[in-house]
Formats: C-alpha cells, sequence, structure tokens
C-alpha cells in the first residue's frame, strides 16, 4: 500500500503543479480586473500598475503553496509543523486581504453597485413619501379653520338682527366678529393654495424616482448609470427639501398665536349705557373663543411641526470594491468563489500531509516486543546473533585481501596453461573411442 501511495504522490506531481499554477493564473486575473477600478489616471498608467500587482499576487501564491507543499508534509515533530500550519494560516489572510476582496470585486462589483443603487432608490422613496405627508398634514387643519371662520361668520351676521347685544345693527361687535372672520378666511386659503403647490411637488418627485427606477433596472455599464442616478438623486433633494419648507404648519401655529396675543378689545360705540355694557359683555365673550381656538389651533400645529422628517439621506458615489465590502451580506456565494480559488490549495497540501503520513506508518514494522512471542524473540536474537559473527568474520579477513588478491593471477595463469602430463578429459574421451573402432 505504501508503494502504491508514493507511486500515486509521484504521477500526480505534475498534476499539482498545474492545478496551483492555474489557480493562482486565475486569482491574478481577477485581481486585475479588481484592482483597476481602484486606481485613478491615465490608461496607460493604471494598466501597467494592475497589470504588475496581479502579477505580484500570481507569483506570491504560486509559490507560498509550492513552499508548503514541498516542505510541510514530510516535517515530522509538532514544533515544526504547528510553526508551518501557523505560516500556512497567516499566509492565508494576507491572500484574501491582498486578493480575494478584489477577486470578489471582479466577481460582484457591478451587482454590488446596482444593490448600493437599489438601496439608495427605496431610501429616497421614503423620504419622498416622509416629506410629502408632512407637507400634507397641514391640510389637516383646514377644516378646523374653515369652521371657525364661519362660525364667526354667522356671528357677525347674527348679530345684525341683535342676536348677541339684542339690539339691531352693525356696531362694534359686528365689526370684531367679521374680522375674526375674514383672519381665520385668509389663513384657510393660504393653507388651500399650499396643498396645491405640495402636490404638484409630488409629482415632480415622483418623475425622478421613475428615471431612478429606470436606471437601476437598465443594462449597461453600471458607472455611467450611477453618474446619472446622482444627477437625479441631487435633484430629488431639492424636491424633498421644498416639501418639507411648503408645509404652512409652522404659520398656522404663528398666526393662531397672534389671534389671541394680538386681541385689542375695541370700545363700546353705542349712544346709551346698557347697550354699551351689553357689546363689552359680547366683546369679553368673543376674546374668550378666540383664545380658545387659537389655543386649540396653536396646540394643533405644533404637533404638525414636532413631527418634522428628518433630513434625507444623500446619495454617496461607491467603487465596485466598496460596494462589495458594504454588502458583502448579500453576495456570500461571490465571496466563498473568490476565497476558494485563492485557498484550495490548501486542501492540496491537507491530503499530501494525510498520504505521507500513511506511508510513514505502513512502512514501519509492525511487530513490537508486546507482540512477539517467545520463540520468535529467540528467532530474532539467534538472526541478530549470526548476522554479527557474519560481520566478525568479514573484518577478520579483511587483512588478507590483498594478498590474495596478489596470489589469483598466478593462480588464473596455471588454470590457463595445464600441465603436460594431464591429458584434457574430452581429449582423452576421443582416443578410446578411436581404439574401439
Amino acid at each position: 500500500m505504501s508503494t502504491a501511495l508514493r507511486d500515486g504522490i509521484q504521477r500526480l506531481e505534475v498534476t499539482s503543479r498545474v492545478t496551483i499554477g492555474v489557480l493562482a493564473l486565475a486569482s491574478g486575473v481577477y485581481t486585475y480586473l479588481g484592482v483597476r477600478e481602484l486606481l485613478n489616471g491615465n490608461t496607460t498608467t493604471v494598466f501597467f500598475a494592475a497589470v504588475i500587482y496581479s502579477v505580484a499576487v500570481t507569483i506570491g501564491i504560486f509559490a507560498f503553496w509550492s513552499f508548503l507543499m514541498r516542505l510541510l508534509p514530510h516535517v515530522l515533530d509538532y514544533t515544526g509543523r504547528f510553526l508551518l500550519f501557523l505560516a500556512m494560516l497567516l499566509g492565508s489572510v494576507m491572500i484574501i486581504a491582498m486578493s480575494a476582496w478584489l477577486n470578489a470585486s471582479a466577481l460582484a462589483g457591478a451587482a454590488a453597485l446596482e444593490q448600493h443603487l437599489a438601496n439608495t432608490l427605496q431610501s429616497y422613496s421614503r423620504d419622498l413619501d416622509k416629506a410629502h405627508r408632512y407637507a400634507l398634514s397641514a391640510q389637516g387643519l383646514l377644516p378646523d379653520i374653515q369652521m371657525a371662520s364661519a362660525r364667526f361668520s354667522q356671528l357677525a351676521e347674527g348679530e345684525k338682527t341683535g342676536t348677541l347685544t339684542g339690539t339691531s345693527g352693525s356696531g362694534t361687535v359686528v365689526q370684531l366678529l367679521s374680522q375674526m372672520s375674514n383672519q381665520l378666511a385668509t389663513l384657510s386659503r393660504t393653507v388651500d393654495r399650499s396643498g396645491e403647490q405640495v402636490k404638484a411637488l409630488y409629482e415632480q418627485g415622483e418623475k425622478h424616482l421613475a428615471k431612478m427606477r429606470e436606471l437601476v433596472s437598465s443594462r449597461g455599464p453600471v458607472g455611467p448609470r450611477s453618474d446619472a442616478f446622482g444627477t437625479e438623486a441631487t435633484a430629488l433633494l431639492g424636491i424633498i427639501a421644498s416639501l418639507q419648507q411648503t408645509s404652512v404648519a409652522s404659520a398656522v401655529q404663528r398666526t393662531a398665536d397672534d389671534l389671541a396675543a394680538g386681541f385689542i378689545a375695541p370700545a363700546a360705540g353705542a349712544r346709551s349705557a346698557d347697550l354699551a355694557e351689553r357689546q363689552t359683555a359680547v366683546v369679553t365673550r368673543v376674546q374668550e373663543a378666540v383664545a380658545a381656538q387659537s389655543k386649540a389651533l396653536s396646540v394643533a400645529a405644533g404637533k404638525i411641526v414636532a413631527d418634522k422628517p428628518p433630513e434625507p439621506t444623500r446619495f454617496v458615489p461607491l467603487s465596485s470594491a466598496e460596494a462589495v465590502l458594504r454588502y458583502a451580506g448579500d453576495f456570500i456565494p461571490s465571496w466563498a468563489g473568490a476565497i476558494s480559488i485563492d485557498l484550495m490549495p490548501a486542501v492540496l497540501v491537507l491530503i499530501l500531509c494525510v498520504a505521507h503520513a500513511s506511508i510513514r506508518r505502513q512502512a514501519t514494522p509492525a511487530a513490537s516486543l508486546s507482540s512477539m512471542t517467545a520463540s520468535e524473540l529467540i528467532t530474532a536474537i539467534r538472526l541478530a546473533r549470526e548476522v554479527e559473527a557474519e560481520q566478525e568474520v568479514g573484518r577478520r579477513r579483511s587483512p588478507d585481501a590483498d594478498t590474495r588478491a596478489a596470489a589469483r593471477p598466478e593462480e588464473q595463469e596455471q588454470m590457463r596453461e595445464p600441465d603436460e602430463n594431464v591429458t584434457p578429459l574430452a581429449l582423452a574421451t576421443a582416443r578410446a573411442a578411436a581404439k574401439k573402432d
């Protein structure tokens, strides 16, 4: 099994190098696409700067994982292996910092910018609705103002026939009631006109929102669309500010306060003392009614003014890399792919560590003192002694090696030249056969 694992590792050597090279090259390409969006300057400078950075990233990733694949599986001591794993962790963090987020920017930068535009569009839509509701909230005071104006007008008409003082005519009370009615009618017309202005501004804001929606959903490069979106957003901010300023709630509050604070009771103009006394009593009641109406309108308008919406959010242009970082939670698959391109060789390193550990375990003898029987132990000791004896004999014979080497040529010469008195076996056999014939 260890032989098969060793052969498999050797056969996969080229595959491992090619794999690391391809992954490093892919990371470098996406790093180039990501870093190109971050650089400013002329086209040539941006191109060469992005290429140099991406090449440095590619070489760094390839060298880093090549070192680990060559060294980490062969380190046996725990301290060295721990330090190498710590170096692998530190290097992985550095690779993510210098490459992975740029890869994610290249993979999902355009989508992240569109997400930023869509979120900003939602914010502006909410801000426009809030400003519209705030501007229209003063319209809720219009019925109260109209009813108060109509009541004072009816009292003035009634006083002409003597309803309040008991004496018909258009005297002091009629003039006072008509004055209050006219002031409230003027305020009512102001509130009514503001409603028409609010409606016109809201329609303009809706047109800007429709254009912004079109820019978000349309196809094409996201950069020009983002610039056009920013232009529309600036115009929409002006509409929202105008809507907030169009609200007449503060004007209603000031007018209501002036009704009570600026009320001046006219002097009774009757010829008789009795009529003058009755006019003074009616003027006092009118003053009390005006104060009550003024307080009610002021409180209602104050609640509207206090509920003013906050300032609308402003559109902040983002680069693709910044958008990917801000909306990272929405693009987890892209982040996973970008990080996997850089850290995939870590899996290969762990596989090699496991394979080499298995090879070392299988190459170690399985027998031990605790698992051997007595006969096996005696046999092993006998074999060890025999080996030692053979080694001792070899050491004793080593001094005579030179002598034997010198005598060996003479012996060979004698073997090549046989004695004249000795007949070779083949020749003797041939002679015997001839005699028989």
